[in-house]
C-alpha cells in the first residue's frame, strides 16, 4: 500500500507560529525530489507541542499542497483514545490516505489495552491505520503477537517500526504475512530493514536529503543492491548527526542550512549547542548537501 521513501515532515515555525508558506514549499520540494509519501504531525513535526487547531491545519495544508501527487499519511496519535479518534476523523475528512498512530505514551497500557486503543480508532473511523511502535519514546513495546491480533481488523494495514530490532520485521512477516506494510522508523536501519522484509522507511533524513533517500529506496526496489548500499554508506554519518540532540532539533537546523525554514523548535526543546551545529554542518558537507 505504501512504500519507498516517506518523509516525516518537520513543522517550520516563524516567530513562534506555523510557517505555512515554508511548509508548502517544503512539500513541493519533497515531491519534486522523488519522495513517495508525506507524514505531517509526527514526532519530527513536533506534534506534542501543537495545539489541536494547529495540528489539523498542518494536515490540511499538507494535503492541499500535495494535491494528490503523493499520499499523505497524517500523524493522529495520542495517549488519549478519544483524542486520537478525533484527529483520525479529521484526517479522513481532510483527505488523508492513512493515519499514523503512535502507541499511547505515558499511560503504559497492557497489550490488551493497546489492542483496544487501536480497535476503538478503526471502529470509529474508516481510514487505513499504520501502527507506530517506538518504545524509546512511548515506553511500551507492542509485541508481534498483539500486532498480529490487530492485523486481523479492517484498516490496520502496517507498522512504522522504530525498535531498531532487525529480527522484528522477519517475525512480523512470518506472523502476519507479506501483505502487512512494514516501514522502518529508523534511517540507520533503512536498508537492512528492506532485506528483512520491509518495503520502505518513514525518514527524518529525507527532510534534508530527499533525493538521496528516494534513490536508495528505489535502487533496492529495482534490484540495484550495490547502489542502495553505496547510498546507505554515504548517508550514514548524516543519520547519526541528525540525532546528536533530540529530534527534530538537528534536522531543523540542517534544513535551515539549506534555506528551507528557520531552525526554531518549541520548548522544551532548546536550540542546538554550537558543537552540535558543527556536527550537523560537517555531516551535511560529507553527504554532499553543502559546500
Amino acid at each position: 500500500m505504501f512504500s519507498g521513501s516517506i518523509v516525516a515532515l518537520i513543522t517550520p515555525f516563524k516567530d513562534g507560529a506555523f510557517d505555512e508558506s515554508a511548509f508548502r514549499a517544503l512539500v513541493d520540494w519533497q515531491i519534486g525530489e522523488g519522495t513517495d509519501a508525506l507524514v505531517p504531525c509526527g514526532t519530527t513535526g513536533e506534534s506534542p507541542t501543537l495545539n489541536h487547531a494547529e495540528h489539523k491545519r498542518i494536515v490540511e495544508v499538507c494535503i492541499e499542497a500535495a494535491a494528490g501527487r503523493v499520499p499523505v499519511i497524517a500523524g493522529t496519535g495520542s495517549n488519549c483514545t478519544a483524542e486520537a479518534i478525533d484527529l483520525t476523523r479529521h484526517a479522513k475528512e481532510a483527505g488523508a490516505a492513512a493515519a499514523l498512530v503512535v502507541t499511547p505514551y505515558y499511560n503504559k497500557p497492557t497489550q490488551d489495552g493497546l489492542f483496544r486503543h487501536y480497535q476503538a480508532i478503526v471502529e470509529a473511523v474508516d481510514l487505513p491505520v499504520i501502527i507506530y511502535n517506538i518504545p524509546p519514546r512511548s515506553v511500551i513495546d507492542m509485541t508481534v503477537e498483539t500486532m498480529a491480533r490487530l492485523a486481523k481488523l479492517p484498516n490496520i494495514v502496517g507498522v512504522k517500526d522504530a525498535t531498531s530490532d532487525l529480527n522484528r520485521p522477519i517475525r512480523t512477516r512470518l506472523a502476519i504475512g507479506p501483505q502487512f506494510c512494514q516501514l522502518s522508523g529508523e534511517d540507520g536501519t533503512a536498508v537492512p530493514f528492506l532485506a528483512a522484509g520491509g518495503v520502505g522507511c518513514i525518514s527524518v533524513t529525507a527532510n534534508v536529503a530527499p533525493a538521496l533517500c528516494a534513490q536508495m529506496q528505489h535502487a533496492w526496489r529495482d534490484g540495484d543492491i550495490a547502489t542502495a548500499m553505496a547510498l546507505q554508506d554515504r548517508l550514514m554519518p548524516l543519520h547519526g548527526a541528525l540525532f546528536c540532540e533530540s529530534n527534530p532539533g538537528p534536522v531543523k537546523y540542517a534544513a535551515s542550512l539549506l534555506g528551507k525554514c528557520a531552525a526554531d523548535t518549541r520548548l522544551p526543546l532548546a536550540p542546538l549547542t554550537d558543537a552540535s551545529r558543527e556536527t550537523v554542518r560537517r555531516a551535511m558537507q560529507s553527504a554532499g548537501l553543502l559546500n
